[in-house]
């Protein structure tokens, strides 16, 4: 809840399903949050962050979507992002990135921002930041760094603060912003990535109540 004298001054659709993959009510919704009067944010304040649809990518370029655009990177390379992001099965990498050079260039709007979950000892080498960099050339670009919120029993744990710093020095040296995300709500289980953790939790403690009330 809002306190009298806050307002939102940004809103990112994410972590809800693919977003580009409801575009026919996701643009809606977007305008609605720009109208005068409504929550307050500018077109410039929204970001619509997926996975990686090329195609509607390609159709997002229409100035008449003014919203900026994050896609989600993760690894430079198919076989790892094949494991981490199964959808680059159907689209691989250089599809992706071509829909993304295939972007016009201009103001910020017009930036795409690559988030960059750091995983420990999987995607946070030197010359995996090397790789990113060479990958995402002469694209108007950023690179948010995100450190990865672990939970009981994750696959993964968060890179090192030194990993992370030696990545970004790699990303900055090669010309892009490479901010690192402040990590929010992780003890209480509420950060990005943990919501999902916590309700797997809900669902698999009621199936096991089921099964014992059957028995």
């Amino acid at each position: 809840m809002l306190k009298s004298d806050e307002r939102i001054t940004n809103v990112v659709v994410m972590g809800i399903g693919e977003p580009l993959a409801n575009l026919s009510a996701l643009l809606p919704v977007l305008q609605t949050i720009t109208e005068k009067g409504a929550l307050g944010p500018g077109a410039r304040r929204l970001t619509m962050s997926t996975v990686g649809l090329p195609d509607i990518i390609r159709a997002l370029a229409d100035p008449g979507t003014p919203y900026k655009r994050a896609v989600s990177r993760l690894a430079p390379h198919d076989p790892l992002r094949n494991d981490l992001v199964p959808l680059n099965r159907k689209y691989p990498i250089a599809e992706l990135m071509q829909a993304c050079r295939d972007y016009p260039a201009g103001g910020n709007t017009r930036r795409i921002t690559f988030e960059y979950i750091m995983l420990n000892g999987v995607n946070d080498s030197p010359a995996q930041a090397r790789a990113l960099v060479k990958l995402i050339a002469g694209i108007p670009a950023k690179v948010n760094l995100i450190p990865f919120n672990p939970w009981p029993g994750a696959p993964y744990l968060r890179s090192t603060d030194e990993a992370i710093a030696a990545f970004a020095a790699i990303v900055n040296k090669a010309g892009y912003s490479s901010p690192v995300r402040v990590p929010r709500g992780e003890d209480i289980m509420a950060a990005c990535g943990q919501l999902k953790s916590a309700s797997e939790r809900v669902k698999k403690a009621r199936k096991t109540g089921a099964s014992t009330t059957r028995s």
